[in-house]
């Protein structure tokens, strides 16, 4: 699909508006369903997925002149859950009209808000209540938010229940260096503008291709690599993930 921007409108960066981003979890070219339909990977192994989950932070807006909007860290957290179809739509106030032509996040929450006391971690970054506790997306035994929550069933996952599980986190340490998963995501709009005006408030649609979970700069086996939490080898899957994000079309209204 291809954008459908209005012809020749006028932005004034003194002026602010609103820009709205869909993130619509598939795999390969067909959406993804919870718990029904089967997907096959590049290992070719077949799995079906029972939850996903994923924490967007840090999103900066790219100018096609040349300059970037970074959205004020207080309100760029976000959850995205493929069960909750209102989590996949986020919406950014207070944006400075203008032309814009990419968007970058962090998959997971930085350093300084996971060292945060917990007075300034409320909303969807509440360990104690919310969606964070309800979806099980921060580790008390080793406090620190997990990124990427993907789980599911494989005929060839070698746990007795068939399940596997990547649970993805590690913020590079509070006192010492440790496993950092953060990842940043870049998104090029590829010559189509999402143009925000005090009028025009665009949608930007985006897949996010679980596929690619398991395929990179490493080809990620279930049947090798069935449960994966804090350990070495979750580097290689945010390694894999933070290629899964692309654009599929830009919406004005």
């Amino acid at each position: 699909m291809v954008s459908c921007n209005n012809d020749d409108p006028v932005t004034d960066p003194a002026t602010k508006g609103s820009i709205r981003f869909e993130f619509d979890n598939v795999a390969g070219d067909r959406d993804l369903k919870l718990n029904t339909d089967t997907y096959q990977n590049a290992a070719g192994e077949n799995f079906t997925v029972s939850r996903l989950n994923y924490y967007i932070s840090n999103i900066k807006l790219k100018n096609a002149d040349g300059t970037t909007f970074t959205v004020p860290q207080d309100s760029s957290y976000f959850l995205i859950r493929e069960s909750v179809a209102e989590s996949q739509q986020i919406r950014i106030n207070n944006v400075p009209s203008g032309e814009y032509t990419g968007v970058e996040f962090m998959i997971g929450i930085d350093s300084t808000r996971s060292v945060s006391d917990p007075s300034q971690r409320k909303g969807i970054l509440d360990t104690g209540t919310g969606p964070t506790n309800e979806e099980g997306m921060y580790w008390n035994w080793n406090p620190g938010y997990i990124f990427l929550l993907m789980e599911g069933n494989s005929p060839v996952a070698g746990s007795s229940n068939g399940k596997f599980y990547y649970h993805i986190g590690g913020f590079g340490g509070r006192t010492e260096k440790t496993l950092n998963n953060t990842r940043i995501a870049k998104v090029d709009f590829g010559g189509k503008k999402a143009i925000v005006t005090t009028e025009l408030s665009p949608e930007v649609h985006l897949l996010a291709d679980v596929l690619k979970v398991f395929s990179g700069s490493t080809q990620v086996s279930i049947a090798k690599n069935f449960s994966v939490m804090y350990e070495n080898f979750s580097a290689n899957i945010a390694d894999n993930y933070v290629n899964m994000f692309s654009l599929d079309h830009i919406h004005a209204d």
